[in-house]
Formats: C-alpha cells, sequence, structure tokens
C-alpha cells in the first residue's frame, strides 16, 4: 500500500502539470503576452506534448484527485491507539487534507483556464 504522503506528492505533481500546460499558457496569451508562452515552449518544449493530451491530463489528475479524496474520507479510517502515534497519525492527517485541497484547487484553476476561458473569449 502506498504511504499517503506518496499519494500527496503524486497529486501535486499530477495538477501542477495540468497548470502547466493548459492553464498557464492560456491565460498568458489571454492577458497579451504571447511572446512569453513562446518562449516558455521554446525553453521547455514537453509543454507541448501535455497540452497535445491535455483531456487525458485532466481526467487523470481529476481522477487522483478523487481516489485522494476516497482516502482520505473513507469509512472506517481510524489511527493509532499509542498515543505518539496517534499525534503523528493526526498531523499525516492535516497535511495530506491540505495537499488535497491544494491540489484540487489548482485543478479547478487549471479546469476554468483550459476549458472556461476559451469558451468566453468567443
Amino acid at each position: 500500500m502506498t504511504k499517503p504522503r506518496s499519494w500527496s506528492w503524486l497529486l501535486l505533481f499530477t495538477t501542477s502539470g495540468t497548470l502547466l500546460c493548459c492553464a498557464l499558457p492560456i491565460t498568458l496569451v489571454t492577458l497579451g503576452l504571447g511572446a512569453s508562452v513562446a518562449t516558455m515552449a521554446s525553453a521547455a518544449p514537453w509543454l507541448i506534448t501535455l497540452s497535445q493530451y491535455k483531456s487525458w491530463m485532466f481526467a487523470l489528475s481529476g481522477t487522483l484527485i478523487g481516489l485522494g479524496f476516497w482516502a482520505v474520507h473513507r469509512p472506517g479510517r481510524a489511527c493509532p491507539t499509542d498515543p505518539e502515534l496517534a499525534a503523528a497519525c493526526a498531523s499525516a492527517d492535516r497535511w495530506n487534507q491540505r495537499f488535497l485541497w491544494l491540489s484540487a484547487s489548482m485543478w479547478c484553476v487549471g479546469f476554468i483556464a483550459a476549458y472556461a476561458l476559451p469558451l468566453l473569449q468567443k
């Protein structure tokens, strides 16, 4: 079984990927900074590949966030009874929830920038 900390970093990585590939370039172009996007694409050509698969990126990261919410809030989940382990478990739970909400927020910002903003510009 994967450690909860690993889930947190995986969630942040995938949602950061959706922001880098899709939300950031669209936002920069909307603000009239197209040259910055061209520079960014030439400096990091892998962003173009991510952008080509943005639907898959959003689907994968959304699924991982959903799994993260399930893992953090699933029924029957409990911390150990040992006081020291219980304190460590409670601390890890708080951090996991923070990472999860940060990831979900980043995903929402990316989704709005990638799918809603282009519709508003038509």
